[in-house]
């Protein structure tokens, strides 16, 4: 049988290009054909429906923009469920960044329709998909992992087995949260930078090779400074995921003080440039406010 796979976003495209790279026999579908043609033209097989992936693949992958759609896509009629039901061996991989209890309440349904779940939400940035070195953070039981092993290490590197289901979609927000809040940070830094007449490209480097580094300062620092923004995350994904870690923090008894403030941020930041906005523009908030922007040449549109 064919691997499936269904969303062909910003990161999913890449995810699946990343599955065909390693030799499986693929079969696409997304709202948008078009999205498809490169995938399509190097192999892939189009698939014109949710249940038309399914009478191909018994395992099928999910790359989705938010809990709503990967509810659509998973549980409606002629869902992922449906579809699989019945199948020999049916699995379903997640590689969306989902609530926790939603991918919990969602293999549930899968379960009782004889389809098995995992989770594989990835991080790490498009870059890092695109070059198929994305980390894969997958929950699950460990004897289904193992049995979609070699799937699994066609998505990135490394593959991290985090526990049972809904262990990954937990790493993942925490891991987000820390990400945006960086970002924020970044901003502030490479502001008061520019305030105290230092080289924005010089501060760059300063930062890079210092304690303060991050992953974040070493890929978003670079756009914020081209003046581009584009990391290919949205405004709208990143105030879903805060409000995620904001969940897990009321559930859990934990205070998130500092990242609470950073959600704020990026909700004001989202009414200011609009939901498809790229996330580091968060950082403009500042640059407007300040009438100072942060541009030094020589910095990529893109991080590749």
């Amino acid at each position: 049988m064919a691997v499936g796979f269904i969303g062909l976003g910003n990161v999913g495209r890449h995810l699946a290009r990343s599955v065909l790279r390693g030799g499986h026999d693929l079969v696409v579908h997304d709202l948008d054909e078009a999205a498809a043609a490169e995938l399509v033209a190097d192999g892939a097989r189009w698939a014109p429906s949710i249940a038309a992936v399914c009478d191909e693949a018994s395992t099928v992958i999910t790359c989705l923009p938010s809990p709503q759609v990967i509810d659509a896509v998973v549980a409606g009629p002629a869902g992922v469920i449906e579809s699989l039901a019945g199948q020999s061996g049916a699995c379903w991989i997640d590689s969306s960044t989902n609530d926790r209890s939603e991918t919990l309440r969602l293999a549930a349904l899968a379960a009782d329709r004889g389809v098995a779940t995992l989770e594989a939400p990835v991080t790490g940035g498009v870059h890092m998909a695109a070059r198929g070195e994305i980390t894969v953070l997958v929950g699950g039981e460990a004897e289904l992992v193992e049995r979609q092993r070699g799937l699994l290490d066609s998505l990135g590197d490394p593959v991290l087995h985090i526990g049972g289901l809904g262990a990954a979609a937990t790493i993942k927000v925490i891991t987000n949260m820390l990400a945006l809040t960086h970002l924020v940070a970044a901003g502030e830094a490479l502001m008061l930078a520019k305030r105290s007449d230092l080289d924005l490209a010089t501060a760059f480097e300063a930062i890079r090779n210092s304690s303060g580094n991050s992953f974040v300062h070493e890929t978003e620092s670079q756009v914020i400074l081209n003046g581009s923004y584009n990391i290919n995350f949205t405004m709208d994904l990143a105030v879903k995921d805060l409000g995620f870690a904001m969940a897990f923090g009321q559930e859990s008894g934990v205070p998130l003080d500092l990242a609470g403030q950073v959600f704020q941020t990026f909700i004001r930041a989202r009414e200011t440039y609009g939901g498809q906005a790229w996330s580091p523009e968060v950082v403009r908030l500042l640059e407007d406010a300040l009438s100072t922007d942060l541009r030094a040449p020589g910095f990529p549109e893109e991080i590749t």
